[in-house]
């Protein structure tokens, strides 16, 4: 339902967060522990740290830690600078040329209640929330 990068950048947040007493944390270790391409995780880091998610520190001892505590970052704030990527209804499932509220197919309401389901579930899901939820690798 999300693309790999999407997943990548919850892995990474979720993995900065139950490490978050050994932080800063370089790329390398993040990407070795969640068993994701380095250059691909790089990348993803770097986009989270441009929208405010991460803080990167450089030099020896340097790498990535989260910007605020986990159980303030929501998962749609981890999302967002992928939100290209992010899962989307871009046409009706009947083929109609104009599926809206005011025109809708016969399964519009129920996409709609999926659609407000997910987005609800975004806001409301902290980085911590996975985090307890799901065991992280141990090393």
């Amino acid at each position: 339902m999300i693309s790999v990068t999407c997943e990548y950048a919850i892995m990474a947040t979720v993995y900065l967060a139950k490490h978050a007493d050994e932080c800063p944390l370089p790329a390398r270790r993040i990407a070795d522990a969640l068993h994701i391409p380095r250059k691909y995780l790089s990348s993803v880091l770097h986009d989270l740290v441009r929208a405010g998610v991460l803080i990167a520190s450089r030099g020896r001892g340097g790498g990535f830690q989260l910007q605020r505590e986990p159980k303030d970052v929501r998962l749609q704030e981890v999302l967002a600078p992928f939100e290209s990527q992010a899962p989307k209804r871009s046409s009706c499932s009947f083929g109609n040329a104009q599926c809206s509220e005011n025109s809708p197919c016969a399964t519009h309401q129920r996409w709609s209640f999926i659609d407000d389901s997910y987005r609800h579930f975004l806001e409301e899901t902290s980085v911590y929330d996975v985090s307890i939820a799901q065991s992280a690798p141990d090393e």
